[in-house]
């Protein structure tokens, strides 16, 4: 039962994270120098703007000579969520200095589930380093695939799935770590309602009424009734 509670190594958070990181920032980096991007720029995004879903979906924008500005509007709308995310974390985050601006630009979906699957003192010990080495993961993946993209031509068929599978692992792992399996439901709900509505939106759809539900609906403790044993 102790083991249970002992911390987990900064290697046994990011790992998973990694698996999932390289494969789609290749695929990231090959298609962005595929469409007619400039290596460097490809890698650039991958610091400056860390944002894998944007990031991809600035690809048929800039090959289609969309306004800088329209891209980053786009940018804002699709990354909005982690506003919600960063509320929820603020008493993690550290409280002044670069390390503070570094955690809230590098709070990434993957960080955040990784970070609130913690317990609460530990959280912010763990912020600084376990977002530093997720994206460079990311930007490690990006410039293994812009070589790729240079030099040869491969088949990439198949490895977008990499995303869902490493959402699904990440969250089994905060099933184990929360034991509630009401978030499991909201999210399946509301997706299932999102699709009746407006199949091309259900995913916002989804992730709004989740949010909605994560405000009225007080945490609860698994513990709270006692020890689980």
């Amino acid at each position: 039962m102790s083991a249970r509670h002992t911390a987990p190594t900064l290697a046994e958070l990011t790992t998973p994270v990694a698996m999932g990181y390289i494969p789609l920032g290749i695929v990231f980096g090959f298609l962005f120098v595929e469409a007619g991007g400039s290596p460097w720029l490809a890698i650039a995004a991958s610091v400056w703007v860390y944002a894998g879903a944007a990031q991809f979906m600035m690809v048929p924008m800039l090959a289609a000579g969309l306004p800088l500005g329209a891209i980053a509007l786009a940018t804002l709308v699709v990354n909005l969520r982690h506003v919600f995310y960063g509320i929820s974390l603020l008493k993690a985050v550290p409280l002044a200095g670069w390390r503070r601006w570094y955690c809230i630009f590098a709070l990434t979906d993957e960080t955040y589930a990784v970070l609130t699957a913690l317990p609460e003192h530990l959280r912010g010990q763990k912020m600084v380093l376990l977002s530093a080495l997720n994206q460079l993961w990311w930007v490690g993946g990006t410039a293994l695939g812009v070589w790729a993209g240079s030099v040869v031509r491969l088949d990439l068929t198949g490895l977008d799935f990499v995303l869902a599978a490493l959402f699904a692992v990440l969250a089994i792992e905060q099933w184990r770590a929360k034991r509630l399996v009401w978030p499991v439901w909201v999210a399946v709900l509301g997706y299932g309602v999102g699709y009746a509505i407006a199949p091309d939106q259900a995913l916002v759809i989804a992730i709004g009424l989740s949010v909605l539900a994560g405000a009225l609906v007080k945490p609860v403790s698994p513990t709270a009734g006692g020890s689980n044993g």
